[in-house]
């Protein structure tokens, strides 16, 4: 009689173990199927934010701002959507523009080549609860949220200043320009000319628009020559300009002064091999990376500098060998 109870007793112990047990059990998440971890990091890869970047125009000049815009991409899990018309085309970069607000991209950023044409876009953009930044050329009367690059006016001048230097205030200058339409341009040459005029004795004999055309770059420069051969130095207010002069330089055998703005391995190369005497890099390898930055914090509800200055840097063959080729001196001043 005392094994069976004692039986018994164990039986009843076993079974509220058991039922217990059931009860926690119960309580518990149930386990993630495969399917729900499976989504879940599907969900975790998916990109944060899709950004568009617009550049005026195809070129290797943009390479640097592409690269420093992915890596700062890729470390916020955001996707890039880049655009450029093959040559520097107001309508495609309307049309470009136009899709990336249809296709509900989260920021936009742009170098526009007309500003008050793509103002009303940008505003439309904005309308749409789009941020657009501005980078190298400014919509200033747009409703961008903020404006990357430097201060054309001034970097202008300080161009000016640097041929003065070069020429110690007397001298023929000839200048080869892009769009005559684009304000960054428009504010280098009123910077340049306006420092030329105002503290030298320098003669700008010709000033020449490629509208954003190689070839036409080209043959402006090989036209100017012809037509004053006994000029004592050459600026070139944009990349493209810059380019073509090396073309000029090697072809020609020219030992004359070569300024240029915009600095890419093309043109760090030439100032190495004497083609390009200087060049006035805008920090160009900063922009792609305060692009992303930038955009995140917009369409964060953060507020954003309207002005982000990325300063100049002199770039001479100095600069070059020192290995301080792509070192940010100032602010544009």
């Amino acid at each position: 009689m005392a094994k069976r109870a004692a039986r018994k007793t164990g039986t009843a112990a076993l079974a509220a173990v058991l039922l217990a047990a059931a009860a926690l059990a119960g309580c518990r998440e149930p386990a993630p199927s495969r399917e729900s971890v499976s989504a879940a990091a599907e969900a975790e890869a998916l990109p944060r934010r899709t950004f568009g970047i617009i550049y005026p125009m195809a070129d290797v000049y943009y390479e640097a701002v592409t690269e420093s815009a992915a890596r700062a991409a890729e470390t916020a899990s955001a996707r890039l959507i880049i655009k450029a018309p093959d040559e520097a085309n107001l309508e495609q970069q309307i049309r470009m523009m136009e899709t990336m607000i249809k296709q509900g991209v989260d920021g936009i950023a742009i170098s526009p080549i007309d500003s008050e044409a793509l103002g009303p876009l940008i505003d439309k953009a904005a309308e749409a609860g789009i941020p657009v930044i501005c980078f190298e050329s400014d919509a200033p009367d747009s409703r961008r949220v903020s404006y990357i690059g430097t201060d054309n006016i001034q970097a202008g001048e300080r161009m000016g200043r640097a041929i003065d230097g070069l020429l110690k205030g007397r001298g023929m200058v000839l200048v080869s320009t892009g769009q005559s339409d684009s304000m960054n341009l428009r504010e280098r040459l009123e910077g340049f000319l306006g420092y030329i005029h105002r503290e030298t004795n320098i003669d700008v004999l010709e000033v020449r628009y490629h509208q954003g055309v190689p070839e036409q770059a080209l043959a402006d420069l090989e036209g100017m020559i012809d037509d004053h051969p006994h000029f004592d130095a050459f600026v070139a207010l944009d990349f493209v300009s810059g380019a073509a002069s090396i073309l000029v330089w090697k072809a020609m055998g020219l030992n004359r002064y070569a300024l240029t703005f915009g600095l890419m391995p093309e043109i760090a190369e030439a100032v190495r091999n004497g083609q390009i005497t200087m060049a006035v890099s805008l920090n160009e390898h900063r922009w792609g990376a305060l692009i992303v930055e930038h955009l995140l914090k917009a369409c964060e509800g953060e507020e954003i500098p309207e002005f982000l200055d990325t300063g100049i840097s002199l770039v001479d063959i100095h600069a070059i060998e020192s290995g301080e080729g792509m070192v940010e001196t100032e602010p544009s001043d």
